[in-house]
C-alpha cells in the first residue's frame, strides 16, 4: 500500500525521529512510505496515496493547537474525501489530547476518514504504531 506521512513539527526542521520511526515501522510491513514535510511541500500529490498518516506536535507546551501548515497541505490535496487516514500527535505538553482532537477535526473537515488516532511518546513507540497500519 502507498502511504504518505505528513510531518508537521512545531518548528521548522527536518522530520523528527518519531516521524522517521513511524515510517520505518510501516515500511517493515511491506508498505511504500513517503514523508511529506508540511513546512516545505504542498499537498498536491496526496490524492495519489491509499492511506495518509499525519504526525504533528502541539505548537507549544501549554497549547492544544496544531500548526496551520497542516490545514494548508490537506486543503491543497483537493480530492481527499473518503481517504483512510491516521492522526498522531507527539506527546509534548499539557494539552496533547486536545491537539489530537483538533488534528482529527481538521482531517475530517477535508473529508478524510480517520480510522486510527494515538499519542506518540517516543521513536520506539512510533515504530511500533507504524507496524499496525494496514495490518
Amino acid at each position: 500500500m502507498r502511504i504518505a506521512v505528513v510531518s508537521s513539527p512545531a518548528a521548522r526542521k527536518q522530520p523528527p525521529d518519531y516521524v522517521q520511526a513511524l515510517a520505518k515501522g510501516m515500511e517493515s510491513m511491506g508498505h511504500r512510505v513517503d514523508i511529506i514535510d508540511a513546512w516545505t511541500e504542498d499537498g498536491m500529490k496526496l490524492p495519489g496515496y491509499e492511506y495518509i498518516a499525519v504526525a504533528a506536535e502541539p505548537i507549544s507546551f501549554f497549547s492544544g493547537k496544531i500548526n496551520s501548515n497542516i490545514t494548508k497541505v490537506l486543503a491543497a490535496g483537493s480530492t481527499l474525501a473518503g481517504k483512510k487516514s491516521a492522526a498522531f500527535i507527539k506527546k509534548a505538553g499539557l494539552f496533547s489530547s486536545r491537539a489530537l482532537a483538533n488534528l482529527m477535526k481538521t482531517m475530517e473537515k477535508e473529508g478524510m476518514v480517520v480510522n486510527w488516532s494515538d499519542l506518540l511518546f517516543n521513536a520506539p513507540h512510533a515504530e511500533a504504531m507504524g507496524k499496525h497500519i494496514g495490518a
